[in-house]
């Protein structure tokens, strides 16, 4: 499978751009450039920078001027470091994964929001295709319905010819529904180009790396597992709250789910990869805050050495706070070996 280059072990900046409180304050606050230092000393090679359209744009569609100086500052503290940069849409107007907009009825279906996102990425190639030697887009983060899959890739083909007009050259990542499954790989439309990247994010099992989170209706806020677990006691465990928590079952074999789970789980998209001849990238992947320090750093070598034997380019969620930082307190104990896992 084709490596990508400069784009191996990443970061995400998630937080301060997106899902947050829009407002100076916390633009200003949340992430600076001593944060971006703190991550390159980790030696990583890039950070993916989310960030939602109500940054840049107004609800009419109207430019924010002011707020492109966060994306130039984040920009210019990455070059300082030597590191690469992934701009996320995380957000469109009217669409977002996590919320109402997330059913695609206000997005993939309604010319005047498919315009305000075609104008947003527009405006940001612009402004910052010229940097394709170490800057790439990622044209929007996780769809979720399968429904929407085919109006996204439509979609999507017309964003990426659009942008091309100002650059051949800068990498562009596309992912498919059910929230860039690994296992939604082969929906993705065939690479339109030599320098598309196929995107893919990862918390598998799921009914562990999300264990009791407070957003998910389904999850007991109380349940904890560790990790390694055996595949029968997490079946039992998983099957007794949803079925939704035994959808990559297949990928586990008798006994402890571990580094075999994660090349199973990946087997189907290595060879579409292959196939196609296309770059693969894991833009999210992680373990919450509710989960033991050691039960984290098991899984984390696992999946970073599942994402090593494939040639997964990949980065973390997230650099801090967001029920996922990986600068969090309470991996203080842990975190010189989490680095080298990265």
């Amino acid at each position: 499978m084709k490596k990508w280059i400069g784009y191996e072990k990443g970061v995400n900046l998630g937080g301060w751009l997106s899902q947050c409180v829009h407002t100076k304050e916390h633009y200003e606050s949340f992430i600076c450039k001593d944060d971006v230092k703190t991550a390159a000393a980790w030696g990583i090679d890039h950070i993916r920078l989310p960030i939602d359209y109500k940054l840049l744009q107004t609800e009419d569609g109207q430019i924010i001027e002011e707020n492109y100086q966060y994306i130039d500052n984040c920009l210019a503290w990455c070059e300082e470091a030597g590191l690469n940069m992934i701009l996320d849409l995380h957000s469109a107007a009217g669409y977002s994964f996590d919320a109402d907009g997330g059913s695609g009825q206000a997005f993939f279906y309604k010319e005047d929001k498919i315009k305000m996102f075609m104008e947003l990425w527009e405006e940001l190639a612009k402004r910052y295709a010229k940097y394709d030697s170490r800057l790439a887009f990622e044209l929007l983060n996780e769809v979720v319905e399968e429904r929407d899959n085919a109006p996204w890739m439509a979609i999507a083909k017309k964003t990426v010819a659009m942008i091309r007009k100002y650059s051949k050259d800068i990498k562009i990542l596309l992912g498919a529904y059910f929230n860039n499954s690994i296992m939604t790989v082969k929906y993705i439309d065939p690479p339109y180009d030599e320098n598309i990247v196929y995107n893919v994010h990862c918390y598998e099992p799921l009914f562990f790396t999300h264990q009791g989170a407070y957003w998910m209706p389904t999850m007991p806020p109380d349940f904890r597992m560790k990790y390694p677990v055996d595949k029968k006691t997490y079946i039992e465990k998983a099957s007794a709250v949803h079925e939704d928590f035994l959808n990559t079952t297949w990928a586990m074999e008798d006994g402890l789910i571990d580094a075999r789970y994660f090349d199973n789980l990946f087997a189907e998209a290595v060879q579409i990869a292959e196939e196609r001849d296309v770059y693969m990238y894991c833009g999210e992947y992680g373990v919450i805050d509710c989960v033991d320090p050691e039960s984290t750093l098991a899984w984390l070598r696992d999946i970073h050495d599942a994402f090593d034997r494939h040639g997964f380019g990949r980065a973390i969620w997230t650099y801090k706070g967001m029920d996922f930082g990986f600068t969090d307190e309470r991996l203080d104990g842990i975190r010189n070996e989490l680095i080298k896992c990265l």
